[in-house]
């Protein structure tokens, strides 16, 4: 019911920079909250970033604090990704999500994007 398409995902050197956009189509209203997960190789999917519908609300996973900024523009149905001073270690498949309700680092996501590649070199 509901369709994200992600784009920004690439190559760049520790210490780069990269903004992921994610748009959200379809029942959109049914799936006010976004956020972002990734995976990394040989890992599980883990929890990364997550904004309520006003945007006045985030949480993110200890690991990224005070390098990504998650933020959104509900006129264009777009949440973004932010990721400044990037690390190998922030080397995955990076995914867009959303869910009906707002539970912080323990919100559950009903639907997911396609995923996009990022790569940090060192």
């Amino acid at each position: 019911q509901v369709q994200l398409v992600e784009s920004g995902g690439g190559l760049v050197q520790a210490g780069g920079s990269l903004r992921l956009s994610c748009v959200a189509s379809g029942h959109t209203n049914r799936s006010p909250t976004m956020g972002w997960l990734r995976q990394a190789p040989g890992k599980e999917r883990e929890f990364v970033a997550v904004i309520n519908w006003s945007g006045g609300t985030t949480y993110y996973t200890d690991s990224v604090k005070g390098r990504f900024t998650i933020s959104r523009d509900n006129a264009k149905n777009t949440v973004y990704l932010q990721m400044n001073n990037l690390k190998p270690e922030d080397t995955a498949v990076y995914y867009c999500a959303t869910a009906l309700g707002f539970l912080g680092t323990m919100t559950k996501f009903n639907y997911w994007g396609q995923g996009t590649q990022v790569t940090v070199s060192s």
